[in-house]
C-alpha cells in the first residue's frame, strides 16, 4: 500500500515536470522587433587584410538604443584583422527610433576592393 502511494507521488512529480515547456522553446520576438538601419558606414578595408589578400565576414551583435543609436557591440565571428574595422563601422550606424532597447545581429562581408 505504501510503495503504491509512493508511486503514484512519483508519477505525479513526473507529469508535472513533462508537462512544463523547456526554457529553450520560448518564443523569439525578434523577428517582430527587427529594426532597419537609417544610415550605414561601409568598413573600411584594412591595409593588413589587402596585403594578405583577406577576405571574409564578421558578425557583430549590435544592442541599438530606443533613439536609433549604436549602444553597445559584440562580436560573434570573423578574422581578427576585420573585425576592428567593422566594429568602428557599425558603431556609427543609426537605426530607426523604437519604443524600447532592440539586439541585432549584422554581418559584414570583406572582399579586396582592388580585384
Amino acid at each position: 500500500m505504501r510503495t503504491t502511494a509512493v508511486t503514484l507521488v512519483l508519477v505525479f512529480a513526473l507529469l508535472v515536470v513533462w508537462s512544463e515547456p523547456p526554457a529553450f522553446s520560448q518564443n523569439s520576438n525578434q523577428a517582430e522587433i527587427t529594426r532597419k538601419p537609417k544610415a550605414t558606414v561601409d568598413p573600411r578595408y584594412p591595409a593588413l587584410a589587402r596585403q594578405l589578400k583577406l577576405s571574409g565576414k564578421v558578425k557583430i551583435e549590435i544592442t541599438v538604443s530606443p533613439d536609433g543609436r549604436v549602444k553597445a557591440t559584440r562580436v560573434l565571428g570573423g578574422s581578427p584583422i576585420l573585425v576592428n574595422a567593422a566594429l568602428d563601422a557599425v558603431r556609427m550606424w543609426k537605426y530607426e527610433v523604437s519604443s524600447k532597447e532592440t539586439v541585432e545581429v549584422v554581418e559584414l562581408d570583406f572582399k579586396d576592393p582592388q580585384k
